[in-house]
């Protein structure tokens, strides 16, 4: 028995597919095909397809497979009664209740602002107004500084002749 099927070729990550006619017991990737009828480019959705042959390895009993009966479908090519499509299956969610879109809403309520009872506040501020202000220590004047270096060079160079 024939079957028409894609066979996938094109490098990894960019695959082409070639429509071919082959022996069912073989493999797609086996090489060993009966005819190359047509080609599909997944990424531009392009389908080039010989309807004469189609037309004539469906007429001699090939059996489409359900991605190739797609495509035969859109490009208009007529497909014999005894091929059977395959319907698109109904999806369900399993928990549906656990979507967002179900939940019901909730009432936004403004939220109530704390009420802190006065005897705190006026602590608070008590503890504020005690603690001393922070004072950084005054640096020494640079004449100052500059005196001090003189006056400790002398002194080495004076330990020094005296050695």
């Amino acid at each position: 028995m024939l079957a028409i099927r894609l066979q996938r070729t094109g490098r990894s990550g960019h695959a082409m597919f070639r429509v071919v006619v082959q022996d069912a017991r073989r493999t797609p990737t086996s090489g060993k095909l009966v005819a190359q009828i047509g080609s599909y480019d997944p990424r531009t959705k392009q389908v080039v397809l010989d309807s004469e042959k189609v037309s004539f390895y469906l007429s001699h009993g090939a059996q489409p497979s359900s991605r190739v009966t797609r495509l035969l479908k859109t490009e208009k090519i007529a497909v014999p009664a005894w091929v059977s499509a395959t319907q698109k299956k109904d999806s369900q969610i399993r928990h549906p209740e656990k979507l967002r879109r179900n939940r019901p809403a909730e009432p936004v309520t403004p939220t109530p602002e704390p009420v802190v009872p006065e005897a705190v506040v006026e602590t608070k501020t008590e503890t504020v107004a005690e603690a001393p202000p922070i004072t950084e220590p005054e640096a020494p004047a640079p004449a100052e500084v500059a005196s001090l270096d003189t006056e400790a060079t002398v002194e080495e160079s004076n330990n020094k002749e005296k050695v």
